[in-house]
């Protein structure tokens, strides 16, 4: 191998490299973007319960329940 074919070779394994550790890079921003969401849609889930229970409270202290 020349100088010319090994200088193209290691730019291909030095593409190849990048191209992988960004493939793994954006699973992971993805992985973290889902886990996010997840845990958003859970605390919203859990403030909702909190504010219909108040307001539960609310009509149950001022009799306004039927």
């Amino acid at each position: 191998m020349n100088n010319s074919q090994n200088a193209s070779y290691q730019a291909g394994q030095a593409k190849g490299q990048a191209q992988e550790k960004a493939s793994g890079m954006m699973e992971k921003a993805s992985n973290v973007a889902q886990s996010t969401k997840e845990s958003l849609q859970e605390t919203g889930g859990q403030m909702q319960a909190k504010a219909q229970g108040a307001a539960e409270a609310t009509k149950d202290a001022l009799g306004m329940k039927k």
